[in-house]
């Protein structure tokens, strides 16, 4: 008998088999009886359990700890402790996927840019479609906010298709000092290679078969995969690219991240002086259409305003003005 509720039970079976008094019962085992007649006055906090119900129902894949901060933005502040003990008496814990195995031995870690803007990480995720079908998606992340700038999702995406895609992100928030991407055919393409140069954007490549080091882009692709593309079934790349734009919109602007402490990746802003820090506050108010500039590739009409998109007006100005010059634009 170590627990109060043991202890009870122990003094209520002596009482009813012996018909000795409670007193009696507590000096036979040696237990206090304000341990027996205790009872316990805590609130059984309804409103925070609701809410972290109905919060832990709307991101199936966020742990307490990341529950608890949506909590905290709502006013509903609780110790870890506590927080974690409703979460474990809900039942809300998070079924962990199937894991795979790790290289082992020692890492360099990888630098951090100082900046917004200073390296941007890509790769390409993959998916299927109800039918089938599979498409891909290229993902592109600033290094240093975390924040997403493009989810680009297609059944087929050339190093043509990634050198306008970049363009159309350029044409909002400005180049980047550096690119960091993979060996795939895609990045690795004359059209990619002349856009690197052409715009004075140094490409760097990791060394084969190292994605960790690329590890800012492959932490992404997991949350990605996890709470969007694992929860998702898409009938068609439209309904794909809608869902992508409304979940990349919630990532960078309400989702916390925990190497930001707490904070959105919209919450590091570029610097005012920064000549693309008022197109990017613009996009930002215009809602989702930034983030559905390839939907120009399958006719949207609705994608943007007067059915023009980011990338239709980046590709007109750029056409404009080649000087003649074709076999530099894609």
């Amino acid at each position: 008998m170590v627990t109060p509720a043991a202890k009870r039970d122990a003094v209520a079976a002596a009482r009813e088999a012996h018909g000795v008094s409670e007193r009696r019962a507590c000096r036979v085992l040696g237990i206090d009886r304000m341990s027996v007649r205790y009872c316990h006055r805590r609130d059984d906090d309804a409103l925070v359990r609701t809410r972290l119900r109905a919060l832990a129902a709307e991101r199936r894949r966020f742990g307490y700890r990341r529950l608890g901060l949506l909590l905290k933005r709502e006013g509903l502040v609780l110790n870890h402790k506590k927080l974690r003990r409703l979460y474990a008496e809900e039942r809300l814990q998070v079924r962990r996927r199937g894991g795979r195995k790790r290289a082992l031995g020692t890492r360099a870690p990888l630098a951090l840019p100082a900046a917004v803007n200073q390296r941007w990480s890509l790769d390409f995720v993959s998916d299927t479609l109800v039918d089938g079908r599979r498409f891909r998606i290229l993902c592109v992340v600033d290094d240093f906010s975390r924040e997403c700038l493009g989810l680009i999702a297609d059944t087929s995406l050339s190093g043509r298709r990634v050198a306008r895609e970049l363009d159309a992100i350029a044409a909002i928030r400005g180049y980047p000092a550096t690119v960091l991407s993979d060996n795939g055919t895609e990045l690795t393409s004359i059209a990619v290679l002349t856009w690197s140069q052409d715009r004075a954007v140094g490409w760097h490549y990791i060394a084969p078969g190292k994605p960790q080091q690329n590890a800012f882009v492959e932490s992404f692709n997991g949350k990605l995969r996890d709470e969007c593309l694992n929860e998702t079934l898409f009938t068609s790349i439209r309904h794909a690219r809608l869902v992508l734009a409304l979940w990349r919109r919630d990532y960078n602007e309400v989702r916390p991240h925990s190497a930001l402490g707490g904070r959105p990746p919209a919450s590091l802003s570029l610097p005012s002086c920064s000549p693309a820090s008022r197109p990017l506050r613009a996009a930002y108010g215009g809602g989702l259409r930034p983030a559905l500039t390839q939907a120009a590739r399958d006719g949207d009409k609705f994608a943007g305003r007067d059915g023009e998109t980011a990338l239709n007006q980046t590709e007109k100005h750029r056409h404009d003005g080649r000087d003649g010059n074709r076999g530099l634009y894609f």
